[in-house]
């Protein structure tokens, strides 16, 4: 199967042919996912340890399977979310090239630095839930009561946890970009949110509180970097707006 050739901006193409081409960037994602389950299911004895790392050493063991289809469920399960990982670029590579030739090039640009933008966001949310949210979530969780408690973990629930823990911080990670897509649209501006600053930190530490995490520790680690992205999106509005202007500016200046 060839790979679809990506319209230029403005070109014309039948009803037809862009179905022929949607079908097509659908089984290269499908392609691609496949691959990364692959590659996620030959490594998934690493990933599994690597995960097993925030357990606390000596006083928790291995986590517990039970049935006989758990330990392959499991497996198959983190194989996936790995697979799904390492398709992602492939998948909104695809999308983007679907959905590109409706923009001018000027927006394409824009798009294009929102996108490695949020690819940075993605992969520090994940390394921050990990490193630190996933960590203190298992320490605080395990040691609370541990007089009263003979802690035994289940795989599947432990493994389902991290994964949420890491995913959230991945989305939460990308408030900024939701920010400064606001701004861009006219919805907000960055004097509105330096003027509504308290507002918004008000909101992030709700956003926090909603956020997997069921003690208060946790959900103290998770609205750190959240009240920090959001001062941060509100500088990142404030040096878009001055470029927007300085872009319609020359626009209007040229012959």
């Amino acid at each position: 199967m060839n790979l679809p050739r990506r319209l230029r901006h403005g070109e014309e193409a039948t009803l037809v042919e862009h179905l022929d081409e949607l079908r097509t960037r659908i089984f290269v994602s499908l392609g691609a996912l496949m691959i990364g389950l692959i590659v996620g299911y030959v490594f998934h004895a690493h990933l599994i340890h690597w995960l097993n790392r925030p357990l606390p050493q000596g006083r928790v063991g291995r986590p517990l399977t039970f049935g006989v289809a758990e330990p392959f469920l499991t497996s198959f399960k983190i194989s996936l979310f790995a697979g799904f990982l390492l398709a992602l670029p492939v998948i909104l590579w695809q999308l983007w090239s679907f959905l590109a030739p409706a923009v001018d090039q000027r927006t394409e640009r824009m798009v294009v630095s929102f996108v490695f933008l949020a690819t940075g966001l993605l992969v520090a949310g994940i390394l921050f839930g990990y490193f630190v949210a996933l960590p203190a979530a298992v320490h605080y969780l395990t040691n609370y009561d541990k007089s009263l408690y003979d802690i035994r973990i289940r795989a599947k629930d432990y493994y389902s946890f991290a994964t949420m823990v890491m995913l959230s911080m991945a989305v939460v990670f990308e408030l900024p970009i939701f920010i400064l897509a606001l701004v861009r649209l006219g919805v907000l501006t960055s004097a509105r949110l330096r003027k509504e600053r308290r507002i918004g930190y008000f909101v992030v530490a709700c956003v926090a509180v909603a956020l997997p995490g069921v003690d208060p520790f946790t959900t103290i680690i998770e609205a750190i970097p959240l009240w920090v992205l959001f001062e941060l999106s509100i500088w990142l509005s404030v040096l878009m707006e001055k470029r927007v202007l300085q872009a319609e500016a020359a626009s209007l200046s040229e012959p």
